[in-house]
């Protein structure tokens, strides 16, 4: 009887089914003039896309910045747009159109997506203080141990490592029965509050979210933190206090960008171990810790990266070179070419000729037309260097100048014939 009673206990647990509900996104509860808020995201969400777009746009553009550091950098900006873009259009049309209900493989796919993408910013940020830390620690092996195959490597091994890691904790929500709520307390289908809903054993789910939290945010900002103290004790070590502030500004934006990024998403997660946060203040806190850093990123590379201030400078000095080009090359061409051309200018030289000019003046007319002629073919930025080509000039040596180096020698002296410096008897006899 026992034993009967203990197999059809058991039967239901083997032949469990899992629930996998539609889900209803609650957002901001109880808060008057929520929308406002949504409509300020969708300002975020513009200048992110404009600002991130200009930044890799520069870097692909602009050869100066195809180096290992800016290989990180446009991928910061790339991750930081398409963080954006899985997170803020979703949040917009949940809130701003109503639909708040979202379905199952749709809500575990923007999980994935918005956790993938905000970790890589966090990997981000610990790579390029990994570039600080051996710009100023190692300056002469700089360009030997960061260079772009490394930086590469280490970009894919930051993609391979934030997929993998969240492919697997979605995977785990998989596993779990949806029997009772299905309101989501955020504004997107959170982990956290995802699996908390579910009515089955959901341990692995706690302790993984402890440790992916630990190892890819907190440990990160770690090693940063780690990072700077090294580049103190470097700093110390530098004689001249323009080198050590130069040095110093060259960390200036990424110390901006590590602070904007860790110092809110840190705090509301550890204040959440800690204590109970009101659910508005931490839908609030976190969505702005993940959309104001996207947005503020190119602005504080542009603004504090003196390359890359100099690059878009570079380009719009090219931009308009070419547009100045294009607006030559439309104007109809001022020069006549072929038969007629020859006849007008043989016209021109006789009228000359019998006007008593001089012989020299009678050329003119075709050297403008040369000079026309070039001034057409010859981009603008390059016209200034006309002169280098011209081999009446390469023929001629540059006038000696007073404070040009030379040496006088003595009327009717030859140059003694021999080495400008003594040498040992050993190097006289490896030059024999």
């Amino acid at each position: 009887m026992t034993a009967n009673m203990t197999s059809n206990e058991s039967a239901p647990s083997m032949n469990e089914t899992f629930f996998h509900p539609t889900f209803y996104i609650r957002g901001l509860y109880n808060i008057p003039h929520a929308k406002y808020y949504y409509v300020f995201l969708s300002f975020v969400y513009a200048v992110t896309v404009l600002g991130n777009s200009f930044i890799m746009g520069t870097i692909y553009l602009e050869r100066s910045l195809h180096t290992a550091k800016y290989v990180i950098v446009f991928n910061l900006a790339f991750s930081d747009l398409c963080g954006s873009s899985a997170l803020i259009p979703k949040i917009i049309d949940t809130f701003l159109f109503d639909n708040q209900y979202i379905s199952y493989e749709d809500c575990l796919t923007n999980m994935f997506f918005v956790f993938c993408l905000m970790v890589l910013q966090s990997l981000n940020l610990l790579a390029l203080a990994y570039d600080r830390l051996v710009a100023i620690c190692f300056p002469l092996r700089y360009h030997a141990i960061v260079t772009k195959k490394s930086m590469s490597v280490i970009v894919g091994i930051i993609w391979i490592l934030s997929v993998t890691v969240h492919a697997f904790l979605v995977s785990l929500v998989t596993r779990l029965s949806f029997c009772r709520s299905t309101t989501v307390n955020s504004y997107f289908c959170d982990y956290g509050p995802v699996y908390k809903l579910a009515c089955n054993d959901k341990t692995i789910n706690t302790i993984m979210s402890y440790v992916c939290t630990a190892a890819l945010l907190y440990i990160p900002l770690l090693l940063i933190a780690v990072s700077y103290v090294c580049i103190g004790f470097a700093l110390r070590k530098i004689a001249h206090g323009n080198e050590k502030i130069k040095a110093m500004k060259t960390c200036t934006s990424h110390v901006i960008l590590v602070a904007l990024f860790y110092v809110p998403i840190v705090s509301i997660y550890t204040a959440a171990g800690i204590t109970s946060i009101d659910t508005n203040i931490r839908i609030i806190n976190i969505a702005l810790t993940q959309v104001i850093p996207p947005m503020l990123n190119p602005i504080i590379y542009t603004l504090k990266t003196e390359e890359v201030m100099q690059a878009i400078k570079k380009l719009y000095k090219r931009f308009k070179a070419m547009k100045g080009a294009d607006t030559i090359s439309s104007q109809p061409a001022s020069v006549t070419v072929g038969r007629q051309g020859r006849r007008q200018r043989a016209h021109v030289t006789a009228r000359t000729t019998s006007q008593g000019m001089p012989p020299s003046t009678k050329q003119l007319p075709r050297i403008e037309s040369l000079n026309i002629k070039a001034n057409q073919v010859i981009p603008a930025p390059y016209r200034v260097l006309a002169e280098v080509f011209s081999s009446t000039k390469a023929a001629q040596l540059p006038p000696h100048r007073p404070w040009d180096c030379h040496i006088t020698l003595k009327p009717g002296s030859t140059p003694p014939r021999g080495h400008v410096y003594p040498l040992s008897q050993e190097e006289e006899k490896l030059l024999d």
